[in-house]
């Protein structure tokens, strides 16, 4: 545990980082499909990453993406479909990428038809090939068609996050450096978001204000500067066990904070130079962590230098979502 991880919510656990998975042309292991038929309350099975939403949650959650979406007075499929019908439908990928939101899909179309039946081909972690199915449903048409645009908003947002975060983990694969994501996530899909950056294989920063400490550059300025200062206070306040990071945008902070005592330093905007320079200064006695504008082109650069963590707002704040969709037998 490097101490920025998630505090957990309602005294939920932490979620472990997924694995990586297999490189070089390994095949990937995939679980066996399950079925989720009428009666049976499904376990919210979301691979190793950890789904953060309790079953009340989940309800909750999906409940009101149906009322923004008024998913219940569907008047398209009304007067179109009749009640009686029937009908199977896939849920694919249209390309390549990583799986994640399945459990949200399944509790929108239960909400719609609790007796629809639903056969689970990929679990959230998955990387997944076009074309392949994710989830098979049979069910009334009409409930189906309802609750399709809310499914295909959650999986497409969160497996579009899972799908970057995986890109940029695997630009670093070889070295000890991490990908973190950042708090720049949408307001009040931070757990899920963060849910899809550890489906992805990345490493959660902290999940909100009162989870870690991070000095950043106008906290100083409230100080004028004096890290020192800053580290101190922040130790009498800090509970047992809480790490302190300080922000640092050139190397000479990097002395002031490595002598205050921080725990993790934060590289923000530093050149490929000052990176390996910050580095050479630390020497190992804290955790380095790069940030700022960090691309999938940039990121092997960045990692090269030996950091120890890489934090990517892009995350969270612009993946674009992943092509999914809906095929009706």
């Amino acid at each position: 545990m490097t101490g920025m991880e998630p505090l957990g919510r309602d005294g939920e656990p932490r979620g472990p980082r997924p694995a990586r998975p297999p490189r070089d042309g390994g095949v990937e292991r995939r679980r066996a499909p399950r079925t989720i038929t009428h009666g049976l309350t499904p376990t919210i099975s979301a691979g190793s990453a950890w789904f953060p939403l309790s079953r009340v949650d989940l309800d909750r959650v999906v409940r009101e993406a149906l009322d923004e979406d008024d998913a219940f007075n569907d008047l398209t499929t009304n007067a179109t479909v009749r009640s009686d019908r029937k009908a199977r439908a896939s849920l694919v990928a249209r390309e390549a990428g990583v799986v994640a939101g399945v459990p949200l899909a399944i509790e929108a179309f239960r909400q719609l038809d609790s007796r629809v039946s639903i056969r689970v081909d990929v679990e959230d972690g998955t990387v997944v090939a076009p074309g392949q199915t994710v989830l098979f449903l049979s069910g009334h048409a009409r409930s189906l068609l309802s609750a399709e645009r809310v499914a295909l908003n959650f999986m497409q947002r969160l497996s579009g996050i899972a799908s970057l975060t995986r890109q940029f983990v695997d630009k670093v694969h070889g070295t000890n450096c991490q990908i973190l994501d950042t708090r720049k996530t949408t307001p009040g899909w931070r757990r899920l978001e963060k849910y899809a950056v550890r489906a992805g294989g990345g490493v959660n920063h902290r999940f909100d204000l009162a989870s870690a400490i991070l000095i950043k550059d106008n906290h100083l300025a409230a100080l004028e500067g004096d890290v020192n200062a800053a580290v101190q206070r922040a130790r009498e306040l800090a509970p047992m066990g809480v790490q302190v990071e300080v922000e640092c945008d050139r190397v000479a902070q990097v002395h002031d904070a490595l002598a205050a005592g921080a725990d993790i330093i934060l590289l923000d905007n530093m050149s490929l130079d000052e990176l390996r320079e910050a580095g050479q200064v630390v020497h190992g006695r804290a955790q380095l962590e790069a940030s700022g504008g960090v691309t999938l082109d940039t990121v092997a650069s960045v990692a090269a230098t030996g950091v120890d963590r890489i934090s990517v707002g892009a995350l969270t704040h612009s993946p674009r979502a992943m092509d999914l969709a809906l095929e009706f037998a």
